[in-house]
């Protein structure tokens, strides 16, 4: 029997280290066409506007499968879930390889988009399954380093890959290495006993579980909280600021900084390498406080607004030299990823087990949104004449008016009870 294994500490940070790997696949597939821009560009002529629409072909379908894919691993499970979204955008992102066209290119990008909406809500299940509250952040932080790792392999690796080969080898080799992590994770996750924790911990180390075990709540019944509400909308915001940084800083250092794809490679690494020390910080941060005996609310929101009040600072970007960029754009990435680390830690705080993968699909799907608009009208401004500084503007002020907003949405941090259900927007 599965849960007959034997489970333990080692184990459980084990299995963070494994979804982390497979985050770092999902980061790199995506950074597969915006790092290798110029040379898929001497094939495939694309402007700003094409390249704003192949990001959105993307986030699209991945924000429609991040809200529905986190419904369908509830049903479907940890283990089977992400063996099926893992395959999937997989033999995506090695279509790319086959594109002789802008429309062959969306076509990819969507389907990437519909595998890899399942990663997060799947990485957040797992969470939920083998961590308890006081652990929960530093695992969320470990995982989502995977990010960081993905995006600092890409620029050196593709630019290695061009030395030698096609870009079309890029997305065969990418999609290639995706598909072996799916063969280990099929073999190696099960879900702990009782459900949610490993056996070695004590049941009253679990959070987010009642003995009574709730229902999970329905659609309806979660779209009625403020709660939620204010999760999307912090999201939308602040994702649309990581998104026009991941898919745009690419092609940022090559058309306003002038750099080939060698230079791309030597620095576009950095930004990311300090992402992962951010989602570290920010996660491990918060684990500290609350195993400080601080509460979970302030445990949570301190990081949450440290993690917010640098990111104003990128809005110097195009006023500076490249060193002092890509310095901003490091501080920036750390921000960012700090923060992100512990926006996906708070559905597990907040609602119950059954309910967290739809929870979390939500809030990705709120973040996906906000990527696509953003990156619109970055496209736009920019084949219109308005250039980066008015877009780093912007990109700016997102997360602080997205931690006043979790702020006035959420008073509190706390397990949500649905039997007396926390106060509902008002009709």
């Amino acid at each position: 029997m599965e849960h007959e294994r034997k489970t333990g500490p080692d184990l459980r940070w084990k299995i963070a280290l494994l979804v982390s790997a497979a985050i770092a696949i999902s980061y790199l597939d995506r950074q597969t066409l915006p790092v290798a821009i110029k040379a898929v560009q001497k094939d495939i002529p694309i402007s700003n506007e094409q390249f704003s629409l192949l990001n959105t072909a993307f986030l699209v379908t991945y924000g429609l499968m991040y809200a529905v894919g986190g419904k369908v691993l509830d049903v479907l499970g940890t283990r089977a879930g992400f063996t099926l979204c893992m395959v999937f955008w997989s033999l995506a992102c090695a279509s790319h390889g086959l594109a002789a066209s802008v429309g062959m290119l969306a076509a990819s990008r969507l389907l990437l988009g519909a595998g890899e909406g399942g990663g997060f809500p799947a990485a957040t299940k797992a969470v939920a399954e083998w961590f308890p509250v006081a652990e929960r952040s530093s695992a969320m932080g470990i995982i989502n380093a995977g990010t960081a790792v993905g995006a600092v392999t890409a620029p050196p690796l593709i630019a290695l890959i061009l030395g030698h080969a096609s870009w079309r080898w890029i997305f065969f080799l990418t999609g290639g290495l995706g598909l072996f992590w799916a063969i280990g994770w099929r073999l190696f996750y099960f879900v702990p006993e009782p459900p949610g924790a490993p056996a070695s911990l004590p049941a009253s180390k679990v959070a987010g579980r009642d003995a009574g075990a709730p229902r999970a709540p329905r659609w309806v019944e979660l779209l009625r909280l403020r709660e939620l509400w204010g999760l999307v909308a912090a999201k939308f915001l602040s994702d649309a600021a990581w998104y026009f940084y991941l898919f745009w800083l690419p092609k940022y250092l090559y058309d306003a900084r002038g750099l080939d794809i060698k230079a791309v490679g030597a620095f576009a690494w950095i930004p990311y390498a300090a992402a992962g020390a951010g989602c570290l910080c920010g996660g491990g941060l918060s684990s500290f406080l609350v195993k400080g005996q601080h509460s979970l609310n302030n445990a949570r929101k301190v990081a949450l607004g440290l993690s917010a009040a640098v990111m104003p600072f990128i809005l110097f970007v195009p006023h500076v030299p490249l060193t002092w960029a890509i310095a901003l754009f490091s501080l920036a990435y750390f921000g960012q990823q700090s923060w992100s680390t512990l926006v996906m830690v708070l559905p597990t705080d907040m609602f119950p087990r059954q309910a967290v993968g739809a929870v979390a699909g939500l809030v990705g799907f709120g973040g996906a949104m906000g990527g696509v608009v953003f990156g619109q009208l970055v496209g736009y401004l920019l084949d219109h004449g308005c250039g980066y500084g008015l877009v780093f503007s912007l990109a700016a002020s997102f997360h602080v008016v997205a931690f006043c907003v979790i702020c006035l949405a959420i008073p509190s941090i706390h397990l949500l009870n649905f039997t007396h259900a926390s106060k509902p927007l008002p009709q």
